[in-house]
């Protein structure tokens, strides 16, 4: 068994039950700790500076959701009770999407826990700006703080080493798997100690749903601004994050529906221009073949490109059931038309995970979920919002689930 690679704090390689051990040895922290909340204002000023926002824009999005008053809104959801850290806590996020291993681990250090996250050797250009953002930004805070984050707090890399996830399993009170099912599977096969436990977040789907009404009804300025939101909601992770939707349903009449959506298709093509997006030509060649073999199947009865490279295809279902959930390619989105957001409930299964909507009303969504009853969907966020994560994901709310809670009677 090779050392772990310690890239934040950035110190020699250690071997994971020496890492484990000395993460045990200091001070305690406390739920919602305040050295540890400034050390997250910190990382979270070195996120929005204008150059970084500027090269990844989603770490924007991280950084506003790392300010002061979000963490202390979040806090204040834990309500009364005794509340402690649950002790030490191993991450393994998914490498397909940079950013999720930091909003994991900073809540789980808002909750006062110590942490090891696995960051993939894939990482990619975001993982290692977060990094970067992360080394320095202990600098920005005063030496005590300094100290117990880089005692307390460590993100290290190693490959496929199953002696590497085998020891940390065994030290970790809780365990957070992200990632594909099969990775999930693999990773539980490493034991862990009688009192801890897993908290998983596998496969998931989510798809997007649009008003024909809301759309008819909308001014053109609301239309580009859907257009705008759906861009980011799909490209910035080359859809591959599982809130990313890979399927748009017109909700309303087929006519107006078929319409409405010529006109979004124009109008999300326009944004990838205005982008300069271009589609790698490997990933050309693998939507092509999805594409091709959903028509093949009988999955879709027509298909369509846009854009440099073919980055936005479409596939008109056959059936709204048969939309693929599997992801297809970057810009790929099945697409059917359906009178009422109710006949979409037979559709909908337990893997789904976020519904992006445009042009319906809180009470018309709040039926929706109502009549789902919970056989799927965990989130419903207007278009532009898929990726604004949230200290509820999935349906846990993870400040709890990093807690323990303690009472007295």
């Amino acid at each position: 068994m090779t050392g772990l690679v310690q890239r934040f704090p950035v110190a020699e390689p250690v071997r994971p039950e020496a890492l484990a051990a000395r993460l045990g040895e200091g001070e305690p922290l406390r739920v919602g700790d305040e050295r540890v909340v400034a050390f997250l204002a910190a990382f979270a000023r070195r996120l929005l500076a204008p150059g970084v926002a500027r090269r990844h824009p989603e770490l924007a999005s991280l950084g506003f959701f790392l300010r002061k008053r979000e963490l202390a809104s979040a806090l204040e959801r834990l309500g009364e009770g005794l509340r402690f850290p649950r002790g030490l806590v191993f991450h393994v996020p998914p490498a397909n999407v940079d950013t999720v291993f930091v909003y994991s681990w900073a809540l789980s250090a808002l909750a006062g826990n110590r942490n090891v996250v696995r960051v993939s050797p894939r990482g990619g250009a975001a993982t290692t700006e977060v990094l970067a953002a992360l080394n320095a930004a202990l600098s920005d805070v005063d030496a005590e703080t300094a100290r117990v984050i880089g005692a307390t707090q460590r993100m290290v890399t190693y490959d496929r080493d199953d002696a590497a996830g085998a020891a940390l399993s065994a030290a970790c009170d809780l365990r957070v798997l992200w990632g594909g099912d099969a990775t999930i599977d693999a990773l539980r096969r490493h034991p862990l100690a009688p009192h801890a436990r897993d908290l998983t977040f596998p496969d998931r789907s989510s798809f997007a749903v649009a008003s024909v009404r809301g759309w008819r009804q909308a001014t053109a300025a609301e239309r580009e601004r859907a257009a705008r939101g759906c861009y980011s909601d799909a490209y910035w992770f080359g859809q591959a994050a599982c809130s990313s939707p890979r399927a748009l349903f017109w909700v309303g009449g087929e006519a107006e529906a078929a319409e409405a959506a010529d006109e979004f298709r124009a109008l999300l093509a326009a944004v990838l221009a205005a982008e300069g997006h271009v589609g790698e030509p490997e990933m050309a060649v693998r939507k092509r073949a999805g594409v091709y073999a959903a028509a093949a199947d009988g999955t879709a009865t027509r298909i369509g490109f846009a854009g440099a490279g073919d980055g936005l295809a479409t596939l008109e279902l056959a059936e709204p059931g048969a939309w693929p959930r599997d992801w297809l390619g970057a810009g790929t989105f099945a697409c059917a038309a359906v009178p009422s957001l109710a006949d979409l409930v037979p559709v909908v299964a337990r893997r789904d995970q976020t519904v992006t909507y445009f042009g319906f009303g809180r009470d018309e969504l709040a039926d929706f979920a109502t009549r789902l009853g919970g056989r799927g969907v965990d989130r419903m966020v207007p278009f532009g919002s898929a990726l604004a994560f949230s200290a509820v994901w999935d349906g846990y709310d993870l400040l709890a689930e990093f807690t323990r809670l303690v009472t007295i009677r």
